[in-house]
Order: C-alpha cells, then structure tokens, then sequence
C-alpha cells in the first residue's frame, strides 16, 4: 500500500477533520452508546430480553439512519453515515446496513478504508462530522 495513504483517501476524504473517516475509538464509543440506549429500553420494558435488546438496537440504527444519517451513538461520537457515491443517504441503505450490524461478522469484515462489509455492501462509509 502506498505510504502516503489514509483511510478514504481514494473516495476523496480528507486525512483528518471533518468528512474523514472516524477512528475505532469513536466508532465503538458510538456502537457502546447505541448499545446501552438498547439495554436500557430492554430492561425498562421487555426484563432485559436478548432478543428484544437486539431488535431495539436495530430499530435505533435504522431510525436514526432514515432520520439524520446516523444512529444516536453515531451523533454523540460525532459521526455519520455517507454514501460512497456523494448525495442523500436514501432509504435502503439505512435499512439494511443495521441488519448486517446485527450479525455481526460483517461489522468486523474492515478493509483498508475502515469500512464494513455491511458499509461495503450497501455503498457506504462513516465519516466524522
């Protein structure tokens, strides 16, 4: 790999600041405020169900993706989800990309632009904001 590359150089990205893509500390921190949210809801109304928990986290990233491009963690940890291809976000993206979240192994599937294969297979890419 070339020496002078960072993550999301070759869509354009800058290295650092806004539009650049988050570091793993900030995407976990998003993925952990996503996931307490989920917990809490879950024991306030399901006695803490993993299914139920699961579910919840889901619908808060497909929410939060439809709504504002980005889960409430992806907010708090100062990020957002943005297509590869520039433009709106749409409706398909937003849907699907938390189900492959949900199973996990494509989350952890990261190539060199620290993207997914969830965000590789529906054209997207986390970028700070």
């Amino acid at each position: 790999m070339d020496e002078e590359y960072w993550p999301g150089k070759k869509f354009g990205l800058p290295q650092d600041g806004p539009r650049s893509t988050p570091t793993y500390l900030r995407r976990v921190a998003g993925l952990a405020i996503d996931w307490a949210i989920a917990v809490g809801i879950s024991v306030l109304f399901f006695d803490y169900n993993g299914l139920w928990t699961l579910a919840i986290f889901v619908v808060l990233q497909m929410l939060g993706g439809l709504l504002v491009a980005g889960s409430p963690g992806h907010l708090l940890a100062g990020m957002r989800i943005a297509p590869i291809t520039g433009g709106a976000l749409g409706v398909l993206p937003p849907l699907i990309r938390p189900l492959l979240i949900a199973l996990v192994i494509p989350a952890v599937m990261v190539d060199e632009d620290q993207r997914g294969a969830h965000d590789r297979l529906v054209g997207t890419i986390l970028v700070r904001r």
